[in-house]
């Protein structure tokens, strides 16, 4: 199955009981919730957090339980989030053995890597596999970010093919789309300004809000895309209602 990045792709949370194991069945009422929503794809082991704690066989364990679950109708993607490229090399081999269908990649952990680094280690993984690669550019948390130059170098690989967008720089959207076309997928990865950055070329959501409102947040980014901007504000106002926040005003007086 080939990952076409675009539409929504809930980063789903980690279920645990009360014995600190893995919940299944609470994560499969989740991941079904997101299946009926029309979600196109989903990814595991989230990186605020979960990546950083999850051990490895516990990773595995929900690869091979959501593959199993999702029987084909959407792609399963693994979250890498390593200090070393050695062990990301290593998750991204047991990734396709365990039938993920791609990759999201952060740059290295613990350690804040340069240009050369960066682009070696992204590089490095994308040549020892053969699974579609969504590299995370999130500069406000991880403190590295992946720049138009470093992007460049990554194009040369062509199982690189999309970026989770979290700079929190809306414009960042349109610089990409002016330097290479369409030759990377953008993907919002910023619940409270995915409405903007879809309205400016972005191609799908990696979404967090999603695992709480999953028909809505679909919902959202079907009315923006089609262009149907007042409808798609009538829908997050109402989960904001709920959450308490207020959505943007902006992106209606635009209209």
């Amino acid at each position: 199955m080939s990952i076409q990045w675009k539409g929504v792709f809930p980063a789903l949370t980690t279920k645990f009981t009360a014995d600190d194991k893995l919940d299944f069945t609470l994560f499969d009422k989740n991941l079904k919730a997101q299946l009926d929503a029309g979600v196109e794809g989903v990814i595991l082991g989230g990186t605020l957090g979960e990546a950083s704690v999850l051990s490895n066989e516990e990773k595995f364990d929900l690869v091979k339980h959501t593959v199993d679950k999702v029987a084909g109708k959407v792609p399963v993607v693994m979250n890498i989030a390593e200090g070393s490229t050695r062990e990301a090399v290593k998750l991204a081999a047991e990734a396709e053995k365990y039938g993920a269908k791609g990759l999201m990649m952060l740059p290295p952990m613990r350690y804040k890597s340069d240009h050369r680094e960066t682009v070696a280690y992204y590089k490095a993984v994308a040549e020892t596999s053969s699974l579609p690669i969504m590299v995370y550019n999130n500069p406000v948390d991880y403190k590295i970010e992946v720049t138009l130059d470093m992007f460049a170098e990554l194009a040369e690989n062509k199982n690189i093919q999309a970026v989770k967008e979290s700079t929190r720089d809306v414009s960042n959207v349109t610089r990409m789309i002016n330097k290479f076309g369409d030759r990377f997928k953008i993907l919002c990865g910023v619940d409270t300004i995915a409405m903007e950055e879809l309205m400016l070329g972005a191609d799908g959501w990696v979404a967090g809000l999603v695992c709480a409102f999953p028909k809505e947040t679909v919902s959202v980014y079907k009315l923006t895309k089609a262009g149907k901007i007042q409808e798609a504000l009538k829908n997050l106002s109402l989960v904001s209602s709920v959450v308490g926040v207020r959505p943007s005003t902006k992106i209606g007086s635009m209209h």
